[in-house]
């Protein structure tokens, strides 16, 4: 089975598989053992939380609908754990709304039922690069600055008048990809390809999802600086009124 090659080498990678479906369980953890992972499996949430802990795997693929426990709370219960083992969903919800809560319970990525096995492959692919990426050495980087928002990507902090915001890894790249192209307006694939380190002829409405997510977030406090900008994409910038505030 073809397989993108770059990023993380598969051999060195952990997946572990939680599907009550067994069709879906064995396509995937053969798909996974054929691309070179080491691949675990789950039915329950109750198993996966065991299989999170003693096999500490690089990332978990999870169904969100489980026989005990919704995929979304069994994130956030291995968040709440101190377990921040990267999270691609798998489900058959397609609204926004349904995609906005499991993202906001700490997934990093979202795929809906029917899914190509090469799709799958190639976001697990995508996800380990950006897992990997803090690894490497580099040297510091000044903290981006717009209006009163300040993020600081060695530090993984971000502020906002001077309060602190509590941002996932996702939430946190693409503030970070708006900031260092601030007044800019970035196509969604261009976001999508900077973001999540893939670019297709795929949906880009995790994009759509994530801006929703971060909206809530960072123009919590007045005013909003994150646009739509219909046909394109979005811009981080102030309104026009208060445009004489930004800082370089």
């Amino acid at each position: 089975m073809p397989h993108p090659t770059s990023g993380p080498s598969p051999a060195r990678s952990t997946i572990l598989v939680v599907e009550d479906d067994p069709s879906i369980r064995t396509l995937l953890t053969s798909a996974l053992s054929a691309a070179g992972y080491a691949v675990a499996a789950a039915v329950t949430g109750q198993e996966a939380m065991f299989e999170a802990g003693s096999r500490r795997p690089d990332l978990i693929v999870l169904d969100v609908m489980l026989p005990d426990i919704d995929g979304f709370a069994l994130t956030r219960e291995l968040r709440a754990q101190g377990v921040y083992t990267p999270v691609l969903f798998l489900t058959a919800r397609t609204e926004v709304e349904d995609r906005i809560i499991g993202l906001s319970s700490g997934g990093d990525d979202y795929v809906t039922k029917p899914f190509h096995v090469q799709e799958v492959l190639l976001r697990i692919r995508a996800i380990l690069r950006r897992a990997a990426a803090p690894a490497s050495v580099a040297p510091a980087r000044p903290p981006l600055r717009y209006a009163d928002l300040t993020l600081d990507e060695d530090a993984h902090t971000v502020q906002r008048a001077g309060s602190p915001l509590k941002l996932s890894p996702t939430e946190f790249r693409l503030l970070a990809c708006l900031m260092a192209r601030a007044e800019r307006v970035l196509e969604k694939r261009e976001i999508l390809q900077e973001v999540w380190q893939y670019d297709f002829a795929g949906d880009t409405r995790i994009v759509d999802t994530y801006i929703k997510n971060l909206r809530r977030k960072i123009d919590h406090t007045p005013p909003a600086m994150i646009h739509t900008v219909r046909g394109v994409g979005y811009c981080l910038r102030l309104p026009d009124d208060d445009a004489g505030t930004a800082v370089p």
